[in-house]
């Protein structure tokens, strides 16, 4: 997130320079009220500016799921992995046309004595039959972007950072902070 907001102009601070910031518990239904809870949560307690934000996996054929669940849809103390692995196998015979999937990742602004301000950013894709690529997290060795020909693992991050769903939700936020900072 640093890395996509460092040109703004604005100094950006992450949660590590605040070690005593609350552990904001992302119990939302949605991405969009995770991504407000926690932007409120950190700017109640800082007082400051706060960009946070949460992303979801859509897989069509599984009804959605795994949703705003995507981090636990193998338990509650799964790995990137053992997701990953768990939605393979939900989708083990499910054909390669009827494997689309998005990611959409919601960010939000939440500024002291301001409304919110959200973003969305959703990146298409279809769900890899086998993991391939060795770069990024999360399900990113089984999603397949068509545009590319290849899974986000299989990018560098630089390439990642210019398609992902997340980099198009922060372009996004760019322009509201753009915006704010006229203000």
């Amino acid at each position: 997130m640093a890395a996509l907001l460092s040109d703004l102009g604005i100094r950006i601070r992450t949660l590590a320079e605040f070690p005593s910031a609350p552990e904001v518990d992302e119990d939302g239904q949605t991405c969009d009220a995770n991504a407000v809870k926690k932007a409120q949560a950190i700017m109640q307690y800082t007082g400051l500016t706060v960009v946070a934000d949460d992303t979801g996996l859509e897989v069509e054929a599984l009804g959605g799921r795994p949703g705003v669940y995507a981090a636990r849809y193998a338990g509650p103390k799964a790995t990137y992995e053992d997701n990953w692995r768990k939605l393979l196998r939900d989708l083990k015979d499910v054909p390669w046309e009827q494997r689309r999937a998005r990611f959409i990742t919601v960010a939000a602004i939440a500024r002291p004595s301001a409304n919110v301000e959200v973003a969305e950013g959703v990146l298409e894709g279809l769900i890899a039959e086998e993991p391939a690529g060795s770069q990024g997290f999360g399900y990113d060795p089984v999603f397949f972007v068509p545009e590319v020909g290849k899974t986000l693992a299989q990018l560098t991050p630089d390439q990642k950072n210019r398609i992902s769903h997340r980099a198009r939700a922060l372009r996004k936020v760019r322009e509201l902070l753009k915006r704010m900072q006229d203000n």
